[in-house]
């Protein structure tokens, strides 16, 4: 516990270096950045302008090729100041949460960007730092596949989110048959499932039991239908996927294996996070859910 709350407050570099994989990628930052802007959600916040911080770290893609001490062939510092002033020039916005997404978003569509961590703090509230901080990273490479004719194509596969009364429709195998027609591969989502669920009282063991929810829905879900078929390895879907069949996915065993995987109970999260791990064409959203802000998947919401 002392750890977790040491690496909580340290700067957002020692954090990406505690997180990193066996495989680390190179990293930049930007420390102690600071701008003077009017952001705020209350009224004694408008019309003045206020001391913001920035610490940005970024995990960037190693260089291909030499660098012959050439600028043009890195992700330069300045990207990241002129992601910041870019996204505080756009408009006037009321939450630190908000600006953190849409510097991360700027962020990461440079394309040496992988990750990005952000701590963004209030300097002039009162005797102390309010902030947030976030991690983000951009969609992984996607799953390839060779043609007949010996070329490698990159497979999107389509990730849906079905809410308990989709799952439950009577027309559930005529939506099946319009998004095989599609051509994608195809991988269903669910949440929990109705009903009470058990409340451990434990973050961690809550986490692992919500999992086992979701899981127990996706196995309904496969029972509505035999080309419904669970898969929770990331073996598994990437081999169903250049086979171009429908899947649905036991989250378990992907999110409590990833270093940086996702920490919200929220099953639509969840399912962005997949999108994002399978670099997806989209992410199909059907229900009265809240959607995630910041994805760098094409989020739709039927």
């Amino acid at each position: 516990m002392t750890s977790d709350i040491r690496l909580a407050f340290a700067h957002p570099e020692e954090r990406a270096a505690a997180s990193a994989t066996a495989d680390p990628r190179d990293r930049i930052s930007l420390r102690d950045h600071v701008v003077e802007v009017e952001i705020g959600a209350f009224q004694k916040e408008r019309g003045h302008r206020q001391r913001v911080m920035f610490n940005v770290v970024v995990e960037v893609r190693p260089a291909p090729q030499p660098l012959n001490d050439d600028v043009d062939r890195i992700l330069s510092y300045d990207r990241i100041t002129e992601a910041i002033a870019a996204e505080l020039a756009a408009e006037r916005l009321n939450l630190l949460e908000t600006l953190a997404e849409r510097v991360a978003e700027r962020i990461l569509a440079e394309p040496q960007a992988m990750r990005a961590f952000l701590r963004i703090e209030k300097l002039d509230i009162g005797p102390y730092k309010l902030g947030v901080e976030i991690v983000r990273s951009r969609a992984e490479v996607a799953v390839k596949v060779t043609g007949q004719d010996g070329k490698e194509a990159s497979l999107h596969p389509l990730v849906i989110y079905l809410d308990n009364a989709t799952i439950m429709a009577a027309d559930l195998a005529v939506r099946l048959d319009g998004w095989a027609a599609r051509g994608q591969p195809v991988i269903l989502t669910v949440g929990m499932p109705e009903g009470p669920h058990p409340e451990t009282g434990h973050r961690p063991t809550q986490r692992r039991v919500d999992l086992l929810a979701i899981e127990q829905n996706a196995w309904v879900l496969a029972a509505r239908d035999a080309r419904c078929v669970v898969m929770a390895t990331r073996t598994e879907i990437d081999w169903a996927v250049k086979r171009g069949q429908i899947m649905v996915w036991a989250p378990g065993k992907m999110v409590l294996d990833a270093v940086d995987g996702p920490q919200s109970r929220d099953p639509v999260a969840l399912a962005l996070w997949l999108a994002e791990v399978m670099a997806a064409e989209r992410l199909i959203v059907h229900g009265d859910v809240a959607l995630p802000a910041g994805s760098r998947v094409t989020v739709e919401r039927m």
